[in-house]
């Protein structure tokens, strides 16, 4: 374990992992020079697996490729780099991963809102593997909480009430946000995690967000 994946791993509270896949050497061999090789060697010795009870789960991307298109196929983002989810959380956001641009868009589904956080210059002064040592060791459980309309964390409540989640299933809001669906613990289930991302993205007007890397470098 690098000191990287420690932090996320005992610092962060991330771990034990969970339900974890061995990757096979054909799915290495696929990203194999698509993702970084420290991602490919995390898979190698973890697995793709759940952290923080099932708050996090690292992901299997070939799996993924539908949503991905459904979420971000009709945005200027497609265009612009080659994306893989590698990661999403127990609420069904989405983190993915730029070929050429790494860590530079996440989707926060429930609300369909798209960040993207485009920095070139640093992307290639650390390098990919550096880059992607930073995504885990950067994450906090508080930063990938769910708040309900009174700002409560809703995880370890809907984990109690509804179960543990596995690699197919979130939690997820019945009826949706997009359908004037409530943010409380009442209106959670646990779902299938691809169908309601599915119907998530058909419902849910997609809204991109300000790069805050970019806002910030624009002179006053």
């Amino acid at each position: 374990m690098d000191e990287f994946f420690d932090d996320f791993y005992n610092f962060g509270r991330f771990g034990p992992a969970i339900d974890a896949r061995k990757p096979t050497e054909h799915a290495l061999n696929k990203y194999k020079g698509k993702l970084p090789g420290k991602l490919l060697e995390y898979w190698q010795l973890y697995g793709w697996s759940g952290y923080a009870d099932g708050l996090f789960w690292t992901v299997d991307p070939s799996e993924w490729e539908d949503i991905l298109e459904i979420w971000i196929g009709g945005t200027p983002f497609i265009e612009r780099d080659t994306y893989h989810v590698i990661a999403r959380t127990a609420f069904g956001d989405l983190f993915l991963w730029g070929e050429t641009t790494g860590s530079s868009l996440h989707i926060l589904t429930p609300w369909g809102m798209i960040f993207p956080r485009f920095q070139p210059d640093l992307f290639a002064e650390r390098g990919a593997d550096r880059s992607l040592q930073l995504f885990f060791a950067s994450k906090g459980r508080d930063r990938l909480e769910l708040e309900d309309y009174l700002k409560k964390p809703l995880f370890e409540r809907a984990l109690k009430k509804l179960g543990p989640l596995d690699h197919d299933t979130m939690y997820g809001f019945v009826p949706a946000l997009a359908m004037s669906g409530k943010p409380q613990l009442e209106h959670l289930q646990k779902l299938d995690a691809k169908t309601h991302l599915e119907i998530l993205a058909q419902i849910t007007p997609r809204r991109i967000m300000q790069d805050i890397v970019a806002l910030s470098k624009q002179k006053p």
